[in-house]
């Protein structure tokens, strides 16, 4: 059955303020609407494991949501964030924080890790997904025209595969584009699916 048909009974709810993550799950075709989230801290201890965190935080973000969810509610929350050597990368405070974690991508390969949670009152499944990507070197002056004319201070790890700088210099990326982008929609979609059969 499609994925359409499949949640027509449901009201589904994305609880991100992202535009990209609202123009990917657009993308599947099916109904939702968007709801902010609770505030949660997105501290973690130097002990998680890295490519554990996002998932833990997609969890925060679903219990944070600022009301009970009725039966026929299906919440969707998601976090994204960057590991180079071993570091998180989450977005940056400031510029001098852009520049620095764009200095440290050059010419490496990183891992974009995005948790995604599903959950209604009977039921909760969370999940990750992560995408290797290889930046060629990239010198100080394109970090500088990067930083000054787009905006990288909402994207983890500060930059967006989907602006100029993933044009020109990102060499070749393993696994899903769109999770680098904020949302792995195919396993998103397959997740969707599995969570609503499995109350049939």
């Amino acid at each position: 059955m499609l994925l359409n048909e499949l949640t027509k009974d449901y009201r589904i709810i994305l609880a991100s303020l992202s535009p990209r993550r609202k123009e990917l799950i657009e993308a599947l075709g099916i109904n939702f609407s968007v709801e902010c989230s609770g505030e949660i801290s997105e501290e973690f201890h130097p002990h998680h494991i890295p490519e554990e965190i996002p998932q833990m935080l997609s969890l925060r973000k679903s219990n944070a949501f600022k009301r009970e969810l009725t039966e026929k509610e299906i919440l969707i929350t998601a976090d994204t964030l960057v590991i180079c050597n071993k570091r998180v990368l989450g977005k940056p405070a400031d510029r001098d924080e852009a520049f620095s974690m764009l200095r440290d991508l050059s010419g490496k390969s990183h891992t974009v890790v995005t948790g995604v949670t599903i959950r209604n009152p009977k039921k909760i499944l969370s999940f990750s997904s992560s995408t290797i990507v290889f930046f060629r070197e990239i010198c100080n002056e394109e970090i500088n025209y990067y930083i000054d004319n787009f905006a990288p201070f909402d994207k983890a790890g500060a930059y967006g595969v989907q602006e100029w700088i993933g044009y020109t210099a990102i060499r070749r990326i393993e696994g899903s584009y769109y999770n680098v982008v904020g949302l792995p929609v195919q396993k998103l979609g397959d997740s969707l699916k599995e969570f609503i059969l499995s109350f049939s």
